[in-house]
């Protein structure tokens, strides 16, 4: 066996130390699951109205839970319940409509669901997210193009952790099964959603 000095085994001590710094800060950063902040949490969405321009609506009552996992987002999950009868296009005739059979048929179908089947990181602040869309009893798969904006201390929270993603999509309404006024009121639905979620 070859001798090996003092400051040689010093040496050798630390540098078996640093490498095991990493290891021990990944099992520090398992995944967390936070509640989304329904107060931050924002489903909107953009349809043609007979080309003449875009009609915004959004979805205002929106639950769920994200399980993120910073070191390995593909182990990261996501589950989200909407609640239809709670969209609004600050126009009370057109929402009435569009709540009625022709379109979210919200006493039969009161709920949109969305839970991510797969995760893959794409840069170092974003991902895509699939998963399955469940709208008017329809379950289709859907990608998102997510974004990590941050996860820090919230400042109003009494520090309890947060984290915040915002998200871009599209979906074909006529593959759920809403084909009303297709496709003169557009077929593709753009998504735009913006989430805060807060650690329990």
């Amino acid at each position: 066996m070859p001798h090996v000095t003092l400051p040689r085994l010093k040496t050798l001590t630390l540098a078996a130390g640093l490498l095991a710094a990493p290891l021990a800060l990944g099992g520090a950063q398992a995944a967390e699951t936070y509640d989304l902040d329904s107060g931050h949490a924002d489903v909107i969405f953009m349809v043609s109205h007979f080309g003449y321009s875009d009609t915004i609506g959004r979805i205002g009552d929106v639950k769920g839970s994200i399980t993120f996992d910073e070191a390995a987002v593909e182990n990261s999950a996501v589950e989200i319940v909407m609640q239809s009868a709670s969209l609004d296009t600050n126009h009370q005739k057109r929402d009435d409509h569009l709540k009625s059979a022709d379109f979210f048929n919200v006493e039969k179908f009161p709920t949109i669901t969305f839970k991510s089947t797969g995760i893959a990181k794409t840069g170092d602040n974003t991902g895509a997210v699939t998963g399955d869309l469940t709208l008017l009893g329809v379950t289709k798969p859907v990608t998102l193009d997510v974004t990590f904006n941050q996860k820090a201390p919230h400042p109003i929270l009494q520090g309890k952790e947060a984290i915040g993603f915002s998200a871009r999509g599209s979906i074909k309404r006529t593959e759920f099964g809403m084909a009303t006024y297709a496709p003169a009121v557009g077929d593709a639905v753009e998504l735009i959603i913006e989430v805060e979620a807060i650690a329990p």
